[in-house]
């Protein structure tokens, strides 16, 4: 069975009031889920099994909330994207998330 597998580019990732970029990279590839700035350092990175996710309320169109080692980070993807599909990435991440075994919160 092929590993599932997902990559987004130009993410704003912010640790809660904190961003750390507004380019990085999300990227689920082998079963594991990583946080990249947009020079490829590593923010953070975990199994798909152990990170939870989802999108509250206030997060916005587009955002999803992902805890990652007991880390919080607001994922916001498709910020380029202003057409009525914005929230695309953010629903194929979950479901990404979801068939590899990730919580949904």
């Amino acid at each position: 069975m092929p590993e599932t597998e997902f990559s987004a580019t130009g993410v704003r990732i912010e640790r809660w009031a904190r961003s750390l970029t507004r380019a990085g990279q999300v990227v689920v590839k082998d079963g594991r889920l990583a946080l990249l700035t947009s020079n490829g350092r590593e923010i953070d990175s975990a199994p798909v099994v152990s990170v939870s996710a989802g999108r509250p309320w206030f997060a916005g169109a587009g955002a999803a909330v992902a805890r990652l080692n007991g880390t919080r980070y607001r994922l916001t993807m498709g910020q380029r994207n202003h057409g009525p599909d914005r929230g695309g990435p953010t629903r194929r991440f979950l479901e990404t998330l979801r068939s590899a075994g990730g919580r949904m919160t």
